[in-house]
């Protein structure tokens, strides 16, 4: 395994920045970015100033030297060891825009957070956006995972998503090209997200915001939102859901270490002030495997786990058991 060093990753890069207007940061803190607060440093830590400056950037970076992006970290397990290479996170000032350009419309930056997009919807008396309010991410995230509630997903409103690929050439993508399906982009891996345009429906805005009213009462009412958690921890399997499956086997409440399956809705990882990482994906794969035994169901991660184990501290899949 390679040791983070972002001062000599910088530096080697060095000769080949001139230009790049947006800010780099070595050995960057990732557990002050999630919302778990846990993981090691990202080795050099990208925020580009616009499309310009990411694209610019991606031109000049060596081919050898691998890219992450990451969003606001709401769904996101960065594990113990870091993680090496660049790691890319849009601005809000270069990504964070929503401009309503028609009746129904919005064209979207993708560092813009979901409950954004929703409250300028509402502004615009733009319907089919409310379930926005309750996902507590931004909408690059939601545009790669397809992410949805109430009824409703990204795909849903996606006309267009705009992106710029590992050798920095942009591309525009229909909702087709996305290959959408259930919390599950089919775009190239290597695309990042910078925006998106959108299309509702005119909508009445006192019953809009009832339905934001709903998403957030209901959100609020099952869920552990005060705690550093990273969203619900599996996808649903077909003809359940995750939370059935988790407490079937027993494991609302389960601890390893700081980590917790929440007993307020156990399909929620929460770090109680102490979990690292490996008590987090110790934990998650724990409770897979005893689902795995009770109900013969393979759950699927939804948080998304990158980066490097610490030395001696590997978390197999289903803990390495033969199921």
């Amino acid at each position: 395994m390679t040791a983070i060093d972002g001062e000599a990753l910088l530096e080697r890069l060095s000769g080949s920045l001139d230009g790049i207007r947006g800010r780099l940061a070595p050995n960057a803190p990732m557990d002050q970015i999630t919302w778990f607060r846990a993981g090691g440093p990202a080795e050099l830590l990208f925020q580009p100033a616009d499309e310009d400056d990411l694209s610019a950037f991606l031109k000049a970076l060596p081919e050898d030297v691998p890219v992450m992006v990451v969003g606001v970290g709401s769904n996101l397990l960065v594990r113990d060891g870091g993680i090496p290479g660049v790691v890319i996170r849009l601005s809000a000032k270069g990504f964070g825009q929503a401009d309503v350009v028609s009746p129904t419309r919005i064209r979207a930056g993708a560092a813009i957070p979901d409950k954004r997009l929703a409250a300028v919807a509402l502004e615009a008396g733009i319907g089919g956006f409310h379930f926005y309010h309750g996902i507590p991410g931004g909408i690059g995230g939601a545009l790669r995972m397809n992410a949805g509630a109430n009824g409703v997903e990204t795909r849903n409103r996606v006309l267009e998503v705009h992106a710029i690929d590992r050798q920095g050439e942009r591309h525009v993508l229909t909702n087709d090209a996305m290959g959408y399906s259930y919390r599950h982009s089919g775009a190239a891996k290597d695309l990042i997200f910078t925006g998106a345009l959108f299309e509702g429906a005119p909508a009445d805005r006192d019953e809009i915001r009832a339905a934001m009213d709903a998403v957030q009462h209901h959100r609020e009412t099952v869920q552990p939102v005060k705690e550093k958690t990273g969203g619900s921890t599996f996808k649903n399997p077909e003809g359940t859901s995750a939370w059935k499956e988790v407490d079937k086997a027993g494991c609302r409440g389960l601890m390893i270490g700081g980590a917790q399956m929440s007993p307020m809705h156990c399909n929620f990882m929460i770090n109680t002030g102490t979990a690292t990482s490996h008590d987090l994906e110790t934990l998650g794969e724990t409770v897979r495997a005893r689902v795995m035994e009770t109900s013969g169901i393979r759950l699927e991660w939804e948080i998304k786990r990158i980066g490097l184990f610490r030395p001696g501290q590997e978390v197999q899949t289903f803990l390495g058991r033969m199921l």
